[in-house]
């Protein structure tokens, strides 16, 4: 039977906990749920989550002595709660909002053992014991988010729904979706069929970094209808986490060009012979700055607000990054563009692309926000960045009044290697370890309480050229995922002075969690025989990370 200290070892580390001393808690079959005003949504989950994983039906009751009791207090901040468990009047979860009581809700879990995050009991037991315990805790950020690109290979709609589970269950609660690029794009829009039917896939792929010899001579591809996306959207909602949908613009767009060469540069680039792109890299195939290319776009994201609701997706993500201006320099029409638009080189031209979005989202009531080259050339008035190649974007932002989601590559790109040694499979970029994660501190030292306020939060991303397969994401994204969780969540001390110590004593306890879930997580002693990738070249950066 789980210890105790074992069901202390709460990931990510609460506020403030108060331990019973050794006493217990029981929940058994004849266990009530009550499910206050606003919290019926989280007894759903209990019910088909925990239930599910204990056997115990957690019947709808009254709650009281001895059952679990569910209720919103909003006296709390919105995701604070506060969980209660006593040995004679049963469990209660209190939340500020329905979300505050949904975290209290993940605690919760973690406080029954492992074995609660199965899907079906592995142990017919009578009862369940749960340690006696006042916790108090609240986030840190607003933002805690986890973005997945689908593009470079594509996820099936099962493997989001487990993802989505996998970030509630580390209380993240913003997905962001990376749903376009150069080698893919996802989702179905009615009005531009071509864009899945031809635009979803690709001839081949190359397997390993850009500078591997090795490719995968076999089509790659797939997208999501918009019933998928419907459902994805809906089963976040119940977990209380936020979608951002990525659409890239006006860069990372070969796919959406081979589907609709008129998109394209045609005066400078034969765009009918282009295919959806096979490689890895930034790609010089940009869109056209023309009237139609906006007009195909506003008709792309009309789909795309339709299908995820303000209350889900109040922010929209159109990329905005690693756009080449050589086609732009070399296209008369696009010049011509420039000088009827009064823009002085092609950083304002790409501006000109962001500003007309952002007062199009905003005028539908959404907000923008792109990767950090979004400020090359002048910031969109309302426009929010995710500071990417570093905190320098972030910082320039925040000064500027602008709001920030911290997530440097640097730091934390999860598809960076996680080891220095030679069995880390296809190894990419710096170093990350588990321990460099969790040291990562979202906000700058450079910046004023006033400018700090600004920042909404922190993101971990996860870029998937190298991660061919579920098996592959689940290995780069934990055990880290947890530290960031930590990061984005918990009340923590400077980088230097964070118990890194407990944290692993913590995980030990959180390993067994991560393995009733089946995810195929690093071990802390390196990857095991199937996960190597032996001879396939990686693009490795050696050194520690510069703090840009």
């Amino acid at each position: 039977m789980t210890t105790e200290v074992e069901l202390a070892a709460l990931v990510p580390q609460p506020r403030r906990c108060r331990w019973g001393g050794g006493e217990w808690c029981r929940i058994a079959v004849d266990t009530a749920l009550g499910a206050g005003p606003g919290t019926e949504g989280v007894a759903r989950w209990l019910r088909g989550t925990v239930g599910a994983a204990t056997g115990l039906p957690l019947e709808s009751g009254s709650g009281g002595d001895f059952g679990v009791t569910l209720r919103v207090d909003g006296r709390l901040a919105p995701e604070a709660y506060r969980l209660s468990v006593e040995a004679d009047s049963g469990v209660r979860i209190e939340g500020g909002s329905a979300a505050g009581v949904f975290w209290g809700a993940q605690t919760f879990r973690q406080l029954l053992g492992p074995e609660a995050f199965r899907r079906a009991p592995v142990v017919q037991r009578a009862e369940w014991r749960v340690p006696v315990v006042t916790v108090e805790d609240e986030p840190r950020f607003g933002w805690r988010g986890m973005m997945l690109d689908v593009a470079r290979h594509f996820m099936p709609k099962d493997g989001v729904l487990r993802y989505l589970d996998l970030m509630a269950a580390h209380k993240l609660n913003v997905f962001h979706f990376h749903l376009t690029d150069d080698q893919g794009w996802r989702i179905e829009i009615e009005r531009y069929p071509r864009l899945t039917e031809v635009g979803a896939w690709r001839a081949r792929s190359r397997y390993g970094h850009g500078a591997s010899p090795l490719w995968e001579e076999k089509p790659h591809g797939g997208c999501y209808t918009q019933d998928d996306i419907r459902e994805i959207v809906a089963y976040a909602r119940e977990r209380h986490i936020r979608v951002v949908p990525e659409i890239d613009i006006p860069g990372h767009s070969q796919a959406a060009i081979a589907a609709y060469p008129e998109l394209g540069n045609r005066d400078v680039v034969d765009t009918e012979a282009l295919g959806v792109w096979d490689d890895w890299g930034v790609n010089p195939n940009v869109l056209a700055p023309s009237e139609d290319v906006l007009r195909f776009y506003e008709g792309v994201l009309e789909e795309v607000l339709d299908l995820f609701p303000a209350d889900v997706s109040p922010f929209v993500h159109i990329g905005g990054d690693e756009c080449p201006k050589e086609q732009w320099k070399e296209s008369e029409f696009a010049q011509g563009r420039m000088r009827e638009l009064g823009l002085n080189d092609e950083d304002e031209l790409q501006s000109w692309f962001i500003r007309h979005f952002d007062r199009w989202l905003g005028e539908r009531g959404r907000r923008l926000i792109g990767w950090d080259e979004i400020l090359e050339g002048g910031l969109a008035e309302g426009a929010a960045v995710s500071s990417w190649r570093g905190y320098a974007g972030g910082i320039a932002a925040a000064r500027a009044g602008h709001d920030v989601v911290m997530c440097p590559e640097q730091q934390v790109y999860l598809d960076h290697r996680q080891d220095g040694g030679a069995d880390e499979p296809v190894p990419i970029g710096y170093v990350r370890s588990l321990e460099d994660v969790y040291r990562f501190e979202p906000v700058p030292p450079q910046l004023t309480a006033e400018e700090a306020a600004h920042v909404l939060g922190t993101q971990a991303n996860l870029w998937t050229e190298v991660m061919e397969s579920r098996a592959r994401v689940d290995y780069q994204a934990f055990p880290r995922l947890a530290a960031f969780a930590e990061v984005a969540w918990s009340e923590m001390p400077a980088a230097g002075e964070r118990d890194f110590a407990d944290f692993e004593r913590r995980m030990t306890a959180h390993y067994r969690r991560l393995e009733a879930l089946g995810v195929e997580f690093r071990p802390p002693g390196g990857p095991l025989p199937w996960q190597r990738r032996p001879g396939v070249l990686g693009r490795p950066i050696d050194g520690a990370p510069p703090n840009v």
